[in-house]
């Protein structure tokens, strides 16, 4: 690893003014589980590490019944899966959280880190997404707010401006009949990313879904959602057959990947099955339904 100098600043624009100083020789380090393994494995070479670790507005887990719920981007996935406020109004959200990567990573790496990577064989942007969640982000030029969709640009590729910092992420709270289930699909138990991954929130009103956003993950260049199988869904009793059906309309629509981890066919294949057992566990039809939220 090259030697580098470690930066500490103390403000959001402390840490920006820094980024644009040193330009492409300079990183953002929140967890550091990704940062670390690139700059070992020597595809980054930064001159300039500037550590976000002394920032408090990047802290903090909040839940307001109007805005719903705040997560600093230096929350881990350890905090978000064991935190009381997202377990209660957010729990799809706690439970994708505790499914992260390894508890290694669960215990080091930020939820702000993970969504700047980029990296779409991951399942917090999936789940996000079907949240309807944003991303604030600052400088010291100012603030945005950006939907998850627009952050989200391509294959590990953010909507990140070189001096911004991701400050939290924002999750609307869940509208009266509306619930979430998420499903991801490893080859192995020994995986720590998905090969395949499915978020859907619905509003159910006793087996028939009126409104449904599908997100798939992971098999994909960058999660996006779904609109002709969320367009089927609205308004059907859900039933085998309509899972089913559902699932082909995904497995058809996605742009699979096709590298050594699986084949175009073979994601395509496993998204419908992962859509199937997401439709089954949210809508309690039996047979498909999977405990656990995890195909192996």
């Amino acid at each position: 690893m090259r030697d580098f100098e470690f930066l500490q600043p103390t403000s959001v624009a402390e840490a920006s003014r820094m980024l644009a100083d040193h330009g492409d020789e300079a990183r953002l380090m929140a967890g550091g589980t990704a940062l670390m393994l690139v700059m070992r494995q020597r595809m980054l070479t930064p001159t300039h590490i500037v550590s976000a670790a002394r920032l408090p507005q990047l802290r903090g887990i909040e839940f307001d019944a109007q805005r719903g719920l705040r997560i600093g981007a230096l929350e881990r996935h350890c905090d978000i899966a064991h935190s009381p406020l997202v377990r209660q109004h957010v729990p799809m959200l706690a439970a994708m959280a505790a499914q992260v990567a390894n508890p290694q990573v669960r215990n080091q790496g930020t939820l702000g880190g993970n969504l700047c990577y980029g990296d779409p064989s991951t399942d917090p942007p999936g789940c996000l997404l079907a949240l309807g969640a944003e991303v604030r982000l600052a400088s010291s030029r100012g603030e945005r707010v950006l939907p998850l969709e627009d952050f989200l640009v391509d294959f590990f590729v953010t909507a990140l401006e070189p001096d911004e910092v991701v400050v939290d992420v924002r999750v609307p709270p869940l509208r009266a009949g509306e619930r979430g289930a998420y499903t991801r699909f490893r080859r192995t138990a020994a995986e720590h990313r998905p090969l395949a991954s499915v978020s859907l929130v619905a509003r159910v009103e006793g087996a028939v879904c009126q409104e449904a956003r599908l997100v798939v993950g992971a098999s994909v260049p960058v999660p996006r959602r779904l609109p002709r199988a969320e367009h089927f869904l609205r308004g059907k009793t859900v039933t085998p057959e309509v899972t089913a059906e559902a699932a082909d309309i995904v497995a058809a629509d996605i742009a699979a990947l096709d590298d050594s981890r699986g084949s175009e066919a073979y994601r395509r294949d496993m998204v419908r099955v992962v859509t199937r057992r997401t439709l089954a566990n949210l809508f309690g039809i039996a047979g498909d339904a999977q405990q656990g939220g995890e195909l192996k």
